[in-house]
């Protein structure tokens, strides 16, 4: 008997995050159900910008999600949907953006900072290489004669 408090719980709050994302949309001959599953889980949510809107459950990826249905239901290609959400919110709402000149920083900026460390790196590690050892003043260079004199006697 105590264990039905529990169930009540468990239910009440563990099986919302089970279905987080999805609300109760008629799926048919307009809008099947696997072109909407698979266009949403390509588009990023722009609230939680490491989840997919099918991922997602913030109010915008719910807003989004029922704007990519009602656009649809309307006979809208999937290509025209998602060139509709790229012109409101940019580049950013797709997963993968397009290789072009305005998106070679994302594609390419974390390989030219690796390049530029590495030759950092090499630059830095040929320059001291190339030092000569740091050379002792003369009363240090007196000292050290006076120590090292001092173990070649007791040899």
């Amino acid at each position: 008997m105590k264990r039905a408090p529990l169930l009540v719980l468990l239910v009440a709050f563990a099986l919302p995050a089970f279905g987080a994302g999805l609300e109760a949309f008629r799926f048919g001959d307009q809008v099947p159900e696997q072109r909407y599953k698979s266009l949403i889980s390509e588009l990023r949510c722009l609230v939680c910008q490491n989840q997919s809107l099918a991922d997602s459950d913030a109010d915008l990826a719910h807003d989004l999600r029922q704007e990519v249905y009602d656009m649809m239901a309307a006979g809208r290609s999937d290509a025209e949907i998602v060139d509709f959400l790229v012109q409101r919110y940019g580049d950013f709402v797709l997963y993968k953006p397009p290789v072009e000149p305005r998106t070679w920083v994302i594609w390419y900026g974390p390989f030219a900072l690796l390049l530029a460390g590495v030759g950092v790196l090499v630059h830095t590690l040929r320059k001291r290489s190339r030092q000569p050892p740091p050379a002792f003043s003369a009363e240090e260079q007196a000292r050290l004669d006076a120590l090292l004199g001092d173990k070649e006697k007791d040899a």
